[in-house]
């Protein structure tokens, strides 16, 4: 079977520049995110052997969840300028590997991300794998698609599968967005039901199921919690639907445009060396070694 992996780039790069300690080149820029991301690229190289990579970013400017929703993200801290200068360099790996970047105007990286998993679902023996630290991409997880949750760092995050989405909260990966319509989401802004927390949150979806159906039984429901949800309707409705990843973002992608092997070498390594990143180079030289050609002398029989 096949694999494409699909990164989510401004959490791979993110999670980099706070793992790392600032990390500068002899000519004063600085790379720890640079390093950090292409330190974990070759990982999944490594461990995954991806037959595809493709990744996805997110683009300045609002989506259409800030038109829903203008205190969306309101609480998020500013990138830091350290780790936007570095978002270039960032650039430069990913496309001296030759993976495709897909951005787009009006949608998150995580919109895309789910445009090509709905795409990709129809080709056929493909395995594919989700590397972010955003769980909100945990509603795409289904049997062909999994999702490596990077708390840990790579080689320790969970690959998270249908099986242990439902270990994790006590129900399936399409109940993602009720769940955060329910209890919210602090990252971003998401108010949620007010007073009700990820465990009632939880009990409650494994009881009716999806957020319509939880108003559908109120009744039914405690009369304390049943009170928060009346109060709180139109924020856990508006809620559930900034947390629906869209999988019908306009981007042209074709699955052969992702394969790995399709990289000028010589290109990765000078860049490494620009980079100052040896230790990273000799970790690629060794992944990719030069492929020589043996070619058999045919040796001639003799005419006298």
């Amino acid at each position: 079977m096949k694999k494409l992996v699909l990164l989510d780039g401004h959490a791979i790069i993110h999670r980099a520049f706070h793992a790392i300690k600032p990390l500068n080149t002899s000519h004063g820029e600085l790379v720890n995110a640079v390093f950090g991301f292409t330190s974990m690229l070759l990982n999944i190289m490594e461990i995954e052997q991806p037959d595809y990579l493709a990744m996805a970013f997110d683009r300045k400017g609002k989506t259409f969840r800030h038109h829903a929703d203008e205190n969306y993200k309101a609480t998020r801290a500013k990138t830091a300028p350290e780790l936007i200068r570095q978002i270039k360099r960032v650039y430069e790996i990913t496309r001296a590997f030759s993976i495709p970047i897909f951005s787009g105007n009006g949608f998150e990286a995580d919109d895309l991300l789910g445009t090509i998993c709905e795409q990709a679902k129809h080709e056929k023996d493909l395995k594919i794998i989700i590397v972010s630290g955003d769980r909100d991409l945990l509603q795409l997880v289904n049997e062909k698609i999994s999702m490596h949750d990077l708390s840990g760092g790579y080689r320790k995050s969970v690959n998270f599968t249908p099986e242990k989405v439902v270990k994790k909260y006590g129900f399936p990966p399409k109940f993602i967005p009720d769940f955060k319509g329910l209890a919210g989401d602090a990252s971003d802004n998401l108010k949620g039901v007010a007073g009700v927390g990820e465990k009632t949150a939880r009990d409650l979806i494994r009881e009716f199921g999806c957020l319509e159906e939880i108003y559908k039984n109120l009744p039914k429901i405690r009369e304390s919690v049943q009170i928060k949800l009346e109060k709180d309707r139109k924020n856990a409705f508006l809620s559930k639907r900034l947390a629906i990843i869209r999988r019908d973002a306009q981007i042209e992608w074709l699955i052969e445009d992702c394969r790995l092997q399709n990289f000028d070498r010589e290109k990765v390594l000078n860049l490494f060396d620009e980079l100052e990143f040896q230790s990273l180079k000799k970790r690629f030289e060794r992944l990719f070694p030069i492929k020589v050609e043996v070619i058999k002398k045919i040796e001639q029989p003799s005419l006298f």
